[in-house]
């Protein structure tokens, strides 16, 4: 192989799934591999591109991932788990999808830009969301 090739993969050296009748695990959760991939990524706030370039690949690879095209070895995996901030546990559907007190970055980046708001907007802005609150009967 030489060094142009280096981390190219043809679809001859993707993993294959297996024929074999195996008993069917007991995962938390029904979604696929990509489809947990692709919430946890977005419950981040992370898109496509941020993603990649946090974990130095191409946004590609990501979507493939997530469409299923690609399976994931365990190198990748733990790639992701760091760069998400998950077990490869709940990445793999082996864990409890818990709700941590980590905010999603979409949810901080609202709260810097409202942080620059004149006071008397940031506190409009905060009764209009405590009403919300309290009409989803979560309260404030």
């Amino acid at each position: 192989m030489d060094s142009q090739n280096i981390g190219i993969m043809t679809l001859v050296d993707m993993p294959k799934k297996s024929k074999l009748k195996l008993p069917p695990l007991e995962l938390t959760t029904t979604e696929t591999f990509g489809q947990r991939l692709a919430r946890i990524r977005k419950e981040r706030g992370y898109t496509q591109v941020e993603l990649a370039t946090k974990i130095g690949i191409i946004q590609g690879l990501i979507t493939n991932y997530e469409c299923e095209r690609l399976r994931m070895h365990s190198e990748m995996l733990t790639r992701f788990a760091k760069a998400l901030g998950v077990s490869s546990d709940e990445l793999l559907g082996l864990a409890s999808n818990k709700k941590t007190n980590k905010l999603s970055l979409k949810i901080v980046r609202r709260l810097q830009k409202i942080e620059h708001l004149p006071t008397t907007k940031q506190k409009a802005l905060l009764q209009t969301i405590d009403g919300f609150l309290q009409g989803a009967g979560i309260g404030a």
